[in-house]
């Protein structure tokens, strides 16, 4: 792969700017503003990252956890570019893409989480098995959707994901101009495509980090042809989306830990615990440093008369944390830079460095603690609840959606209720299409409407049509 296309500032639809003598911003800079004056990405402030709609302003909802990784993205950007530039000595990265790269990954974390459902991943979840349970039963003229759809079809719905979403919502739902969406750069929407496979190649086993879910809809099968074609990725992943994805990992992780301590889901004691149960038998290898790090700025803290000595250990202490997982990450990108570029590359980028055990460490503990604590099992069986009941209302509403078919009463008011920006782009592609791609886009019309709710509306919504 090459940088000088792999940073391609050309867009989907090209145009011509009125005024470009005036405006001196770079196209990778106008993605960001287009990015952050969006309804969609204002929505992330009412979604849950992982505790559901919490009081606090202190926990994170998607939007704030969406500036932190764009944060982090950027700062990886910035050393990465360094890295390539003065001890790989790329001579093809010119001087000049290092800004470029800066953009392109600020702009990707602040839409790597915008496709996201109402009620965090668990959302997602749900989703999918809806669509497990329901192919077979729902009939669509004397045939169950089961039979009626193509293969990738189907496994687009089983498979769903945030991630697939978010490249169609950008590319077709945000209607800024026209059915083009937000008309991003070529190199932006490359780097937000985490898995470059189709719903049919999934394969969780192959050992590639690549393989594991799906990267687009058989929807949007030729934009992401037309992306790889002029990016020059070919299957692979873009080498800024293993960045974007530490980037990730470094919020999310550090983030879950912090936001669990404030929630009382765990104790300092018993964090200092699980982390060193990681450790082993060797005390001076760089994660153990790291945890007597934390032990460290507690007994400062104490010494100081800070008023509470935990909190503020465990608050720097995952400053620093950050700082180290941001420079595992740079040295995995320089460590594995031929294979990265070469499209062969199968793991993260803190794999075998001084960041992996930790983010390991931190991830489990998190899952322990954190998703098996009683407000995040109350946000489950809610959810459930909630998205099961609006997939039913609504699939059975769109089947017979804009066809020959007359429709009752109710359903007609649910096709109403939904936005009439996706109904419009749903005319638009469902245009000149066969029956079985008109029932598809259908489909996708409610998943559409669905993930483009907060958790407020979809709570609020699935009341008000119970009567509550």
């Amino acid at each position: 792969m090459e940088w000088k296309r792999l940073l391609c500032s050309d867009r989907i639809r090209s145009y011509r700017a009125k005024n470009k003598q005036e405006d001196l911003r770079t196209e990778f800079e106008k993605d960001y503003h287009r990015i952050i004056g969006s309804a969609s990405f204002r929505r992330l402030q009412d979604k849950t990252q992982v505790f559901p709609l919490d009081k606090s302003d202190f926990i994170r909802t998607r939007l704030t956890h969406s500036l932190e990784v764009s944060s982090f993205a950027r700062s990886l950007g910035q050393n990465i570019s360094k890295k390539i530039r003065q001890d790989i000595q790329d001579t093809s990265f010119q001087a000049s893409y290092q800004e470029d790269v800066c953009d392109i990954l600020q702009c990707a974390g602040l839409l790597h989480d915008i496709g996201n459902p109402p009620f965090g991943h668990f959302g997602e979840t749900v989703i999918r098995q809806w669509f497990e349970k329901n192919l077979r039963r729902l009939d669509y003229k004397g045939r169950t959707l089961e039979e009626i759809l193509l293969p990738q079809m189907k496994e687009d719905f089983r498979n769903f994901d945030g991630n697939t979403q978010a490249l169609r919502l950008v590319t077709k739902l945000h209607y800024l101009v026209d059915e083009h969406g937000m008309n991003l750069t070529k190199g932006l929407l490359g780097t937000i495509i985490k898995y470059p496979v189709a719903s049919l190649e999934i394969n969780k086993n192959s050992g590639n980090i690549k393989d594991k879910k799906m990267g687009y809809y058989y929807a949007e099968k030729d934009i992401f042809n037309d992306i790889q074609n002029t990016l020059g990725t070919y299957g692979s992943r873009h080498p800024l989306t293993y960045a974007l994805e530490a980037a990730d990992d470094i919020a999310y992780r550090t983030a879950d830990i912090e936001d669990a301590f404030k929630k009382g889901c765990i104790t300092f004691l018993q964090l200092v615990n699980e982390l060193k149960s990681y450790g082993g038998q060797d005390e001076e290898t760089a994660y153990m440093q790291m945890v007597r790090t934390l032990q460290e700025r507690y007994e400062k803290a104490v010494s100081r008369g800070v008023a509470q000595p935990e909190n503020h250990a465990i608050q720097n202490w995952i400053i620093g944390i950050q700082g180290r997982l941001l420079t595992s990450a740079t040295q995995g990108f320089a460590d594995h830079y031929r294979e990265i570029m070469e499209g062969t590359y199968k793991q993260d980028l803190f794999y075998g460095t001084d960041g992996q055990q930790m983010t390991e460490a931190l991830g489990d503990i998190a899952s322990r603690y954190v998703f098996n604590s009683r407000p995040i099992l109350k946000l489950e069986i809610g959810a459930e609840s909630i998205l099961n009941f609006l997939l039913d209302k609504f699939v059975n509403a769109a089947i017979y959606f804009d066809t020959d078919r007359m429709q009752d009463e109710i359903k007609e008011k649910l096709i109403d209720l939904i936005s009439d920006n996706y109904k419009a782009i749903y005319r638009i592609y469902a245009k000149e299409k066969n029956e079985i791609e008109r029932l598809y886009l259908r489909l996708l019309l409610v998943t559409d409407f669905i993930c483009g709710m907060t958790d407020s509306y979809a709570k609020s919504l699935y009341h008000e049509l119970n009567g509550m």
